[in-house]
């Protein structure tokens, strides 16, 4: 089998592959343009999010069987025709799971703690103790909004905290313990101090935090966000940190990020103006899934289950 790589990946990924008898044809420069005249030539297509799998690419690809994902989310790729094609597609959450778990936190730590305010401060010439003190985690609730790979992940590195978690997860249940309870939306939106969002971007989900979510919560919880930018509605949400609804946030994504998650600055964003500038928000650049380890654990998971499916 012939495999067709379009996006940057670890070499650990080509070397498996090939282990498996699949010849891989390594283009991480390859445009659209190139795809679609040379795609019906593979079975297997490894991406990770620069082109938009469409039905334009899956009619030229006439003998594709596979779609490999390095990461987890799959929107990018039409999925329903993949179904109807009976192309498998195959993505690899585990292997940056434990990363974004970890960025989560990091997140959560920054905010509460006014880390990045106060430091920018101390660059400025500022030293100010009193305005600067911070929150602890320790009898605060957490609530976690979809428990797969990455919501789970951040519910255990919280595990020192002396916290109690609450998960929502509406495809999953059977996995609350100790301090991991399994609770309702509602349940989340009444008690969580913290709120943190780990759900695949799709129309149940898409805008799923806007001004509706946020005026039913009942207490000033921080919103966290490591999935998907348009999860939330950035005017919704810096409204509602304007007005004392939510005490921060934390975002690694933004719903102004296209499929490259480059090029937000190149329009005129008034509400990304005004989001940047609030001292209880820290944000980074679509990263918490990119580590030295991640990058090589989604390589070995991915080839893993591309080479279990050819055999089967």
């Amino acid at each position: 089998m012939k495999a067709l790589i379009i996006d940057t990946v670890h070499n650990l990924l080509i070397n498996k592959l090939n282990t498996c008898d699949i010849e891989t044809n390594y283009l991480p420069n390859i445009t659209r343009q190139e795809i679609l005249s040379t795609i019906s030539n593979y079975e297997i297509l490894v991406i990770r999010s620069k082109i938009p799998i469409d039905k334009e690419i899956l009619d030229k690809a006439e003998k594709l069987k596979i779609i490999g994902r390095y990461g987890a989310g799959t929107e990018g790729i039409d999925k329903q025709l993949c179904e109807q094609k009976g192309i498998k597609i195959i993505n690899s959450p585990e292997g940056n799971r434990n990363a974004v778990g970890e960025h989560t936190l990091g997140l959560l730590l920054a905010v509460i703690n006014k880390i990045c305010k106060s430091f920018l401060e101390i660059k400025n010439g500022i030293w100010d103790r009193n305005s600067n003190w911070g929150l602890e985690l320790e009898n605060k609730t957490i609530g976690i909004i979809g428990y797969g790979n990455a919501g789970s992940a951040f519910a255990r590195k919280l595990a020192g905290f002396d916290v109690e978690v609450l998960a929502y997860d509406k495809y999953k249940s059977g996995f609350g313990k100790g301090y991991i309870r399994e609770a309702s939306l509602e349940d989340i939106m009444s008690y969580a101090d913290v709120i943190s969002f780990h759900v695949p971007l799709n129309e149940e989900t898409r805008q799923m935090a806007n001004s509706s979510f946020f005026t039913k919560l009942k207490k000033t919880p921080l919103i966290l966000n490591t999935s998907r930018g348009e999860v939330v509605n950035t005017q919704d949400l810096v409204t509602s940190l304007k007005n004392g609804i939510i005490s921060g946030a934390g975002l690694d994504v933004l719903e102004y990020e296209k499929s490259t998650f480059e090029n937000i600055y190149k329009t005129c964003n008034k509400t990304l103006e005004e989001l940047l500038k609030l001292d209880n928000v820290v944000v980074t650049p679509h990263i918490a899934g990119w580590t030295n380890e991640s990058y090589r654990k989604l390589a070995l998971y991915l080839a893993k289950k591309i080479c279990s499916s050819i055999k089967i």
